[in-house]
């Protein structure tokens, strides 16, 4: 089956991007937020109000100290199997954030939704999906949403929170969030073109790359997302459902990423 989870336009025309917006692939259309919003929310309710319409729309909040975006997908399976595409969206989070990063720096996934850069908390993914959608039912649509640390100057000394990073931190360029977005929807759109093509394992063993309890294990994700890590004979598994549901990256009291 075939993983339409952006549709492309009947007509493509020339994109003229707003002032201070990204320019992104013909199949996406960003919607520029206000900082008092959240991403996740402005793309659930765009998603609820269009549904499979909304497909393609990029939501990017207006704020400097934090990169939140969503992206509303159009899935064509069962949400048991098109949850794997939070997992490709993690994986063109971690490579747009690769791209910019110096190449010696390591990238590594804390199953299943948080980023961690050089051994810290950078930040991390959300699923969002239709309210009572069963597990056997086709969504109307899902969200990807992702948030990153750009900088944490407004709270302080750094050194007050060492379990997490920021971007200015990390020798990333002043500016860095329109770069970041517009590699994020390229590399989404990559990953999505080659699951249609290939099939899920090639984006499975990436991401696996880089997640540390993968190593030295016999390692692949299955058909619900899981992470199945075999040793020794010993075959252990890491659910994907149970851990979006309170992502473990977002600190419920600020909305953002927990420092």
């Amino acid at each position: 089956m075939t993983q339409s989870f952006v549709h492309e336009p009947v007509v493509q025309g020339p994109v003229i991007p707003e002032p201070a917006a990204p320019v992104l692939p013909p199949a996406f259309r960003c919607v520029l937020a206000p900082a008092t919003d959240d991403a996740f929310s402005r793309a659930r309710a765009l998603a609820e109000d269009g549904a499979g319409d909304a497909a393609g729309t990029l939501v990017l909040v207006e704020r400097g100290d934090i990169l939140d975006l969503a992206v509303i997908l159009a899935p064509d399976e069962p949400l048991a199997l098109s949850r794997r595409a939070f997992l490709v969206g993690m994986l063109a989070l971690i490579d747009a954030v690769g791209t910019h990063a110096a190449p010696e720096m390591p990238i590594t996934l804390l199953w299943p939704d948080t980023l961690m850069f050089d051994g810290a908390r950078l930040g991390g993914g959300r699923l969002g999906q239709p309210e009572g959608c069963a597990e056997d039912a086709v969504p109307d649509w899902l969200v990807f949403s992702a948030m990153l640390v750009v900088s944490k100057t407004r709270i302080g000394d750094p050194g007050l929170t060492p379990d997490s990073t920021a971007l200015d931190e990390e020798g990333f360029a002043p500016g860095i969030r329109l770069a970041l977005v517009e590699s994020f929807s390229r590399n989404l759109m990559k990953a999505f073109a080659v699951w249609e093509e290939d099939g899920f394992a090639g984006i499975g063993a990436r991401l696996l790359a880089h997640l540390p309890q993968a190593g030295g294990a016999k390692a692949e994700i299955d058909r619900h997302g899981d992470a199945l890590l075999e040793r020794d004979g010993a075959v252990g598994r890491l659910a994907l459902a149970p851990g979006l549901s309170d992502p473990a990256w977002r600190d419920p009291t600020t909305g953002t990423v927990r420092l």
